[in-house]
């Protein structure tokens, strides 16, 4: 056979044109047509396959990827509902060829979803959570022993979610996600309208009622713990001496010093709490006889004025402890 350099060059080749082998069966030099050596590489170097199995998995399934028949496996997880755990385990490292790819979608929620690597080093970009409608492509490397997420879909928004979005409504965003309390309207944070709320153990630093304030079973209205305070006159003082305490209640012990019978004092109480207009109820709540005083008082602007009578036939030299608190109240 003439050397290459001998041959005349040709610019266009038909599927009719011969070109030299060496065919090893033979031992000996021949011919094969442009269409014989085509129809080989097209055998030979075709795209992969990809062999496709459906599975309907429970919740805590363990689905194994069937040793590789093509270089692509497409695992189609058709559960009936959401899963919370399912486990997939790859292909045997030492039977799966370089390249091999692996993608996994499901039609339902999977919670938390684990990849087992079945002798491989590592697998990178996994999701841990597979939702309705998304998938994920795992490719085998050799060189390096891992799979390799190369591409992650995200899911598709769900059909309540798709319903909010075309139309959002507080009904749809209500059927879109779970665990809500109460039913209606959407509510933000400036002046919603709210029908028979259960508020629980509410805390505020104010509350205007165009209604009534009712109380059921055993609770209570008033002040709760930390609101209040104590002061006292002082012993000597006299029970004319002014103390202050800006509290919205608490307590006043008062001088032990002489009142007569029949005989009203009079003391001013500072306090920032009260304005003018308020209600200060009072009750002598210790500290000497029972039913032998009469309270009163006037309210002004950050403080108010008590009158504590003795209404006794005799006079008194006893320290009464007066409980008071403020009550909002005006005129118009």
């Amino acid at each position: 056979m003439p050397t290459i350099n001998q041959l005349s060059s040709i610019s266009q080749l038909s599927s009719g044109d011969q070109i030299a082998v060496y065919s090893t069966s033979n031992g000996d030099a021949r011919r094969s047509s442009i269409s014989t050596l085509l129809a080989f590489f097209q055998q030979q170097f075709a795209s992969p396959t990809m062999s496709t199995n459906v599975y309907v998995p429970t919740t805590g399934f363990s689905l194994a990827v069937p040793t590789p028949v093509a270089e692509q496996q497409w695992m189609l997880l058709q559960p009936v509902s959401t899963l919370a755990t399912g486990t997939i385990t790859l292909p045997l490292n030492t039977t799966t060829a370089d390249g091999t790819e692996v993608l996994i979608t499901t039609t339902q929620d999977i919670t938390a979803l684990t990849i087992s690597l079945n002798g491989a080093t590592a697998v990178f970009g996994t999701p841990t959570t597979l939702q309705g409608g998304a998938a994920v492509r795992l490719r085998f490397y050799l060189a390096t022993n891992s799979w390799y997420a190369i591409t992650t879909d995200s899911a598709p928004y769900s059909a309540l979610v798709q319903a909010f979005l075309a139309s959002p409504t507080s009904a749809n965003l209500a059927a879109a996600v779970t665990g809500e309390t109460g039913t209606g309207a959407l509510v933000f944070a400036t002046s919603p309208a709210l029908v028979t709320p259960d508020v629980g153990a509410a805390t505020g630093t104010s509350l205007t009622t165009t209604g009534s304030l009712l109380v059921s079973g055993t609770g209570k209205q008033g002040y709760a713990t930390g609101s209040g305070g104590v002061v006292t006159q002082g012993s000597g003082s006299g029970k004319a001496t002014a103390v202050t305490l800006s509290k919205s209640n608490g307590s006043i012990t008062m001088d032990g010093a002489l009142l007569a019978a029949t005989t009203t004092v009079s003391f001013t109480l500072t306090n920032t709490t009260i304005e003018a207009g308020d209600i200060l109820v009072m009750n002598h709540l210790s500290g000497g006889t029972a039913g032998a005083y009469t309270l009163n008082a006037q309210c002004a602007a950050g403080s108010a004025v008590i009158s504590l009578r003795n209404v006794t036939a005799g006079g008194l030299t006893e320290v009464p402890v007066i409980r008071f608190a403020v009550v909002k109240a005006v005129s118009a």
